[in-house]
């Protein structure tokens, strides 16, 4: 899960927030057989993507990537509409830019997804 942050900037630049411990409760689904690129996340908010690479386009482009493809797979958005919808629609933010590795994070709003399948 992480390390627990009271506050942290965007991109913890300095390496780190305001520590804190900190109690979590989160559920797994284990959907047997499937198979995806890199790690998923959803709340009842968002679907989540996760890019990590450097430079930070790379990482952008990675976390990008996988959310086209969790549109198309599990959404049933064809190739251009999945492009569209995200070119409206995505938000990003910017996990970590201290690591050696950098973070994106590519979310998008559940109620703005069609259900195709």
């Amino acid at each position: 899960m992480g390390d627990g942050h009271a506050v942290q900037g965007d991109g913890e630049i300095v390496g780190t927030g305001i520590e804190v411990s900190f109690d979590v409760q989160f559920t797994v689904h284990l959907l047997k057989k499937k198979r995806i690129s890199w790690p998923r996340i959803e709340n009842s908010e968002y679907i989540i993507t996760l890019g990590n690479a450097r430079p930070l386009g790379q990482a952008l482009q990675h976390a990008t990537t996988e959310m086209i493809r969790w549109l198309q797979e599990d959404f049933g958005l064809e190739p251009r509409a999945a492009h569209i919808l995200l070119g409206q629609c995505v938000e990003y933010d910017v996990g970590n830019v201290f690591d050696p590795a950098y973070t994106m994070v590519c979310k998008l709003k559940k109620n703005l997804i069609p259900r195709l399948k």
